[in-house]
């Protein structure tokens, strides 16, 4: 089983090298096109039919939409009664997944476990003096891996009327995540839901309503009233997502993962020149 593990993550990052080198030639290309000169238009009926390059598929989600995720929700050591009670309205509102105590267990024992038993992503709760403050979510087998910072954390006990959790697959609303990033994140957001069925009446919103590159997290019910006009009524839970790292691996091997993204907000990307003011 290591040497297929093995074998199975050398054959990937052979296949992302590829995609890598062929994306840079494209680019490289299309820079050097002239601009002046217009490309003669196809003749549509003796083009030849298009065959998608394997190479050109992504392989980290290549069962999306085919078989259901299933997804494992664990926390920090000794979590506090408030992240366990987290952890059990996140398994609810994510369809296809399971709670797991993490114990005395190390992230690379959890891992391995979640591999084993054919687990698609592991989602691993954190807090900070009893508030739920980060959430990092892995895709398996090779990643990627994602870490959020969690803000106004507002659970489904803590709303008044909020009624019982239905058990329908939801439908995806995202909203402002048009760059690079956020189609990545959201790639890595949608993927842990299966896809819901057309009569399913839940519906969750994720999205940078403020392009300040917080996605807000909500829940809603929809409902019709005696008029047939619909509504969405809010279910919980609710929270704010933050990203601030991504790498193209499992959790487990952060040290030697490649990172696709990073926040540095004190980072210097530019001389500045300062001016001292002369005497008179």
């Amino acid at each position: 089983m290591i040497r297929r593990g093995v074998r199975e993550r050398r054959e990937f990052i052979y296949r992302r090298t590829l995609d890598g080198k062929k994306r840079e030639i494209e680019e490289r290309k299309e820079k050097e096109k002239p601009k002046s000169v217009a490309a003669p238009k196809a003749d549509k009926s003796k083009a030849a039919p298009a065959v998608a390059n394997p190479t050109d598929m992504d392989d980290e989600y290549r069962w999306a939409g085919v078989n259901d995720p299933i997804v494992c929700i664990t926390t920090s050591h000794n979590p506090s009664s408030k992240l366990k009670q987290f952890a059990k309205e996140v398994a609810l509102v994510i369809p296809n997944s399971m709670r797991v105590n993490r114990g005395n267990n190390d992230i690379k024992s959890i891992m391995k476990a979640c591999k084993d038993n054919g687990v698609s992503d592991v989602i691993f709760l954190h807090e900070t003096r009893g508030r739920p403050d980060s959430m990092v979510i892995s895709h398996l087998p090779h990643g990627p891996t994602a870490f959020f910072s969690l803000h106004d954390v507002v659970m489904r006990h803590d709303m008044p009327d909020m009624g019982t959790m239905p058990e329908q697959f939801p439908h995806l609303m995202f909203e402002g995540m048009n760059s690079k990033v956020g189609q990545r994140v959201t790639s890595i957001l949608k993927y842990i839901f299966p896809v819901p069925k057309k009569e399913s009446k839940r519906v969750i919103f994720l999205g940078d309503v403020d392009k300040e590159d917080y996605i807000f997290f909500r829940h809603f019910m929809s409902t019709k009233d005696e008029n047939g006009d619909q509504s969405l009524t809010e279910i919980g839970p609710r929270f704010t997502l933050f990203l601030y790292a991504i790498i193209n691996d499992t959790v487990d091997n952060e040290r030697a993962a490649q990172s696709e993204f990073s926040f540095k907000p004190y980072l210097r990307n530019g001389k500045k020149v300062l001016s001292i003011p002369q005497e008179e």
